[in-house]
């Protein structure tokens, strides 16, 4: 039984970490910590988990963490990265579902985080946790650093046209809507159900967080610098990506046998027939990315329609496969679900 832990399990990727690994056959979560909810139960907090977790919140210890096998972090950005030294020199495995590792250069990243880097030096080491592509490494890796929501879905669309060089990379654009859960779940006013309900808006225009991140994706996958313009908006509904994609071809390509190869082995990636238009609800509350591929209105380019959950596939559930992986589990081990309709 691999031992666990999770720091910071009151948001909304903790509590769907929790769900996720409650049906897990062999993953034990031995410690979650809070410090606001320390010695409250989880299930007092979380009801639905009433039943499967006879544990409560505890506050941060070095030391209790230290016996876990691997310690997942469900936390705000920054806060990995003061506590994950200790625990890799503890032969403690590591991963991190915020932003501290997920960047290669250290400048860009405190560009974007607007903080000093605590340990530049481990940003080299970390892999990144899409196994669509690090598979082989995130399975010797002793700290893996869990992709973003919008990255997984845009990065998992553009992927094939990007190894296949059918694509223009200097003009790509990544048009995505999130539900509002993406926001975590702090108090916030424009979160409110009074301002977003019933409107639909983009955000964050002259730039996100996470355009660095799907930026690096897609120029390691190209081997150059990629041109891309990601402009992401607010849905309102509570968990679902919809990344719509657009590319130029500078070839002619069967893109549908292209995207069927290329995920053929993924578990879970589905590539839906000619035609398909995903919706969020078939990906709700599991750890699957759909794709469909589009030649549409006589136009020489691509448009690729993604959906993911983003708290499953786009945060705790590709946290629990990477942990399948790094751990030697089968990697589809807890991730059984069906998505929930309606």
């Amino acid at each position: 039984m691999v031992k666990v832990g999770i720091v910071g399990g009151t948001g909304y990727t903790g509590v769907e970490l929790l769900r996720l690994l409650a049906g897990h056959p062999q993953v034990g979560v031995s410690v979650i910590t809070s410090r606001s909810e320390a010695g409250r139960p989880v299930a007092d907090l979380f009801p639905n988990l009433r039943g499967h977790f006879d544990i409560a919140y505890s506050a941060p210890d070095a030391k209790t963490l230290a016996a876990c096998d691997l310690v997942f972090f469900a936390t705000p950005n920054g806060t990995a990265m003061k506590l994950v030294p200790g625990l890799l020199d503890a032969g403690v495995k590591v991963i991190d579902l915020a932003a501290d590792f997920r960047l290669r250069e250290v400048t860009v990243w405190e560009k974007w985080y607007a903080m000093q880097h605590a340990c530049p030096d481990l940003l080299e080491e970390a892999v990144y946790g899409l196994p669509e592509v690090n598979r082989e490494a995130i399975t010797k890796a002793r700290l893996v650093a869990n992709p973003g929501c919008y990255p997984t879905a845009a990065t998992l669309g553009f992927l094939p046209l990007i190894e296949s060089g059918v694509i223009d990379i200097d003009n790509l654009i990544a048009d995505c809507k999130s539900g509002v859960s993406g926001a975590g779940r702090g108090a916030s006013a424009p979160m409110l159900m009074g301002e977003v309900g019933e409107s639909f808006k983009a955000y964050a225009v002259p730039g996100h967080r996470h355009l660095p991140e799907i930026r690096q994706n897609l120029s390691e996958c190209a081997g150059e610098p990629v041109g891309l313009t990601f402009v992401p908006h607010l849905l309102p509904m509570i968990r679902g990506i919809h990344a719509t994609l657009y590319a130029q071809l500078n070839e002619e390509a069967d893109l549908q046998a292209l995207f069927e190869q290329r995920y053929a082995a993924e578990p879970f990636v589905d590539v839906l027939p000619p035609g398909s238009h995903p919706e969020t609800r078939s990906v709700r509350g599991v750890n699957q990315c759909r794709i469909a591929v589009h030649r549409p209105q006589g136009w020489d380019g691509v448009v690729v329609l993604s959906v993911i959950d983003n708290l499953v596939k786009g945060a705790a559930g590709q946290a629990v496969q990477n942990m399948n992986l790094m751990m030697g589990l089968e990697e589809t081990a807890g991730l059984g679900a069906v998505a929930l309709l309606p």
